[in-house]
């Protein structure tokens, strides 16, 4: 037989796409040519499958090689082709059954030594194949448990190609390898375990964290440095509610994107915080041929945290607000767009000016009118509107901080409140695409049987007349008052709830 063919995955963001790959033998002066949209680190794989098949006692072909990635129109990138078309280029010449490796996915990236090397993504491409249909697919050693996570499918780990052979019925007999391991894989679990009862002197702003972590409301805290903002942001994921086996997953799929290592579905919401410096890119993500996930898609499902929020680039923050109202990110490039989900929350945390002592009682601020008007400025006002709860954080008296006193909430007690209140809202929703108040859109909240009474509407209607908030804030405002409804248990929010809300949003009396 001259012509062989198997099945890899193509990667465009989270979505897998299945790839035929066709290997055909021709009696043309001896190359090995990959033609399909390869990219460069595709391109170098013919040298690659050369010697990896040398170097275990395969046989590999002495004529000219075409291989062939179908659809040809898809972009393809990434070693990960490699084991796919090692494969179909020894079933040419009956190396391996060609029956075997038409029912077969292949997943990974060949060394010279002939090791199969892990290759990121591997998550979302054998979800792919399952969805696609097929019931076996075979990957990297150090991407065994990651693949395992897809349920439906048979999973066959190999250490080196020789055994990938051998698992196709080639005439070899493989000899022990040391497999290619993934790095240590880091542990998220610590922001569990961080404890909101050593936050002291600050119960508003506890309650105003519980508040967002009820209602999914992306939040700002303002003040001095040393007031605990940093604090109570960290604490953020260890009182939100554990994810679903489906959220987990797609937290998994994205990691695995990143190329960090997935053995399990962890249940704690995922936790970023990028560095001032970082740019637009590495926030919403980017690649010029190759998209790579940016700091809110790896916050999906959890909470993204701008420490020294005004220090980003005014570019970067306002890339922001697209995905805070929808979900997700797209990115287009010359050649290919991909789509990420991204929806997470948001905290900020700022000074409230360069020197970060003005307004504070007994300090001087050192810095003119213009650099903190300059300073503020820097989050634009459609972002700000865009932030549900807006806190000012002051510090805490030293007799308090010196008395050893904990906080009154600790994180068990404020989980158990963020669930209650989330599982009436789930409720509410049912039957609905949305889940927490956050996500509901204004006009189902101020419109029909969920519309408030006008003597509770009033101070909010009030502050929308004189332009104090616009019609999005007006929104946000109400989204905040039916979680306080929630989390105290009462069917509908009332003018003591709205205030509240009032005052977390705008600072604002009613």
């Amino acid at each position: 037989m001259s012509t062989a063919r198997t099945w890899a995955v193509a990667l465009t963001g989270v979505d897998g796409h299945l790839v035929e790959v066709e290997a055909d033998l021709s009696n043309q002066t001896p190359g090995f040519q990959i033609i399909g949209l390869p990219d460069k680190a595709l391109g170098e794989s013919a040298q690659r499958v050369r010697n990896a098949c040398v170097n275990v006692g395969l046989p590999f072909p002495r004529r000219r090689v075409t291989v062939n990635l179908s659809p040809a129109n898809l972009p393809k990138h990434g070693s990960g082709f490699d084991v796919s078309i090692a494969v179909a280029t020894l079933a040419t010449e009956g190396t391996v059954s060609a029956d075997a490796i038409r029912a077969t996915v292949h997943i990974g990236e060949l060394g010279l030594d002939g090791r199969l090397r892990p290759v990121p993504g591997v998550l979302p491409s054998v979800y792919a194949a399952a969805r696609a249909g097929f019931e076996r697919v075979i990957v990297p050693h150090a991407n065994a448990d990651e693949a395992r996570l897809v349920p439906g499918i048979e999973v066959r780990a190999a250490t080196s190609l020789a055994e990938v052979a051998a698992l196709h019925g080639a005439e070899i007999d493989p000899l022990e390898v040391d497999p290619v391991v993934l790095p240590g894989e880091d542990d998220r679990e610590e922001d569990a375990h961080l404890e909101l009862a050593d936050v002291v002197g600050q119960d508003d702003a506890v309650d105003a964290m519980i508040t967002a972590a009820a209602g999914g409301h992306h939040m700002m805290l303002s003040g001095p440095p040393g007031a605990g903002k940093t604090m109570l942001a960290r604490r953020l994921p260890g009182i939100l509610p554990p994810l679903t086996d489906a959220e987990a997953l797609e937290v998994a799929a994205i990691r695995s994107l990143t190329g960090r290592a997935v053995t399990r579905l962890e249940s704690v919401a995922p936790f970023e915080a990028p560095h001032h410096s970082a740019s637009a890119a590495a926030l919403v993500g980017g690649g010029s041929r190759v998209a790579r996930p940016g700091a809110i898609v790896r916050a999906h499902r959890g909470v993204l945290f701008l420490d020294e929020t005004p220090e980003f680039q005014r570019v970067a923050l306002d890339a922001l607000r697209q995905p805070l109202e929808s979900g997700r990110i797209e990115l287009i490039r010359s050649g290919f767009s991909a789509s990420f989900p991204a929806r997470f929350q948001l905290i900020l945390a700022m000074n409230p000016c360069p020197c970060g002592q003005y307004g504070v009682r007994g300090s001087d601020c050192t810095c003119p009118p213009m650099a903190i008007r300059r300073y503020a400025g820097r989050l634009s006002g459609p972002l700000r509107d865009r932030i549900d709860i807006d806190l000012r954080v002051a510090r805490v008296a030293a007799s308090r901080a010196t008395s050893g006193e904990r906080s009154r909430m600790s994180s068990a007690v404020a989980r158990e409140r963020v669930l209650m209140a989330r599982a009436a809202a789930q409720e509410r929703w049912q039957g609905t695409p949305w889940r927490v108040n956050g996500d509901v859109p204004g006009e189902r909240l101020r419109q029909g049987d969920l519309r408030l009474p006008a003597s509770v509407r009033a101070p909010l209607d009030r502050a929308l007349e004189r332009g104090t908030v616009t019609l999005r804030a007006y929104d946000r405002v109400l989204r905040i008052a039916w979680t306080l409804a929630d989390l105290d248990g009462l069917g509908m929010p009332g003018a003591d709830e709205l205030g509240r809300a009032l005052f977390l949003k705008k600072g604002l009396l009613p």
